[in-house]
């Protein structure tokens, strides 16, 4: 079975749930349009990146919520899977820089809160996931999530892979300056893992930083399936047909390694 998959690259919009939402329903027609079936957007779509921490607290939602009703919705009326990003407050009142997938028929599939925080702007926004990323079940295969500066760890992705992951997901907001990230480790995830990488980045500029696009969506061998430009809005496609997996999980020392 193949699967379609777009990483949507797009200018930030921040504090702007309502036209984020807006943005989101018809970038989702467009897809729909060109047979997707997965959409990821980048880093924090719905509320913007970097918006200091008063608005994360204002902004930040319980999962179940409102905006993920809305996406629900879009979902289903687009038919197509979205992995969307927003921020998340915990029963405990902590806020999470958060991920969540919705499928086709508008339920959650999955769900992840950003585990490694990047520079001040993530610290001063955002608690630490205290919890190793989970793979979760998706249409007959395993797919798992990672948020930007996730995956430039290798024990993350391997941490998935190992739990079954054949599909990592990854809403990003990579800033000019960060180009190794999509010429070398994105690339070198996929390959030691043996499974595709979806990377979907911001282009263009908020009030505090410039990011650099060139999303992509790698295969198995490290191979970049496609790939975005630095500076313009586009929808980022492939086709993930299911392939065999390569040797590195299977010869791999966990008696010396551990994990």
């Amino acid at each position: 079975m193949t699967t379609r998959v777009a990483a949507w690259q797009c200018p930030p919009g921040p504090l702007d749930v309502k036209g984020n939402l807006r943005r989101l329903d018809a970038v989702c027609a467009l897809a729909g349009a060109q047979r997707v079936e997965v959409l990821v957007t980048p880093e924090m779509f719905i509320s913007g990146y970097a918006i200091t921490r008063t608005e994360v607290e204002r902004l930040a939602e319980e999962a179940g919520g409102p905006i993920e009703a809305a996406v629900s919705d879009i979902a289903q009326r687009r038919r197509l899977a979205i992995v969307y990003g927003y921020p998340e407050r915990a029963p405990d009142g902590a806020v999470y820089n958060a991920a969540t997938m919705i499928g086709p028929d508008g339920v959650v599939r999955g769900r992840h809160r950003k585990v490694h925080l990047y520079g001040d702007v993530d610290r001063e926004q955002f608690a630490a996931n205290p919890q190793r990323p989970e793979a979760f079940d998706f249409d007959g295969s395993r797919v798992g999530m990672l948020i930007c500066y996730d995956i430039e760890f290798p024990e993350s992705v391997r941490r998935l892979a190992i739990d079954g992951a054949r599909t990592v997901l990854v809403p990003t907001a990579n800033m000019i300056g960060g180009e190794e990230v999509q010429e070398f480790l994105v690339r070198a995830r996929a390959c030691e893992n043996n499974c595709y990488v979806v990377y979907a980045n911001y282009c263009g500029a908020d009030s505090v930083f410039q990011y650099n696009g060139l999303s992509m969506i790698c295969g198995p061998r490290g191979e970049v399936l496609e790939q975005g430009s630095a500076a313009t809005e586009e929808l980022v496609i492939a086709d993930l047909p299911d392939e065999s997996p390569g040797t590195y999980l299977a010869d791999r020392r966990a008696d010396l390694y551990g994990g």
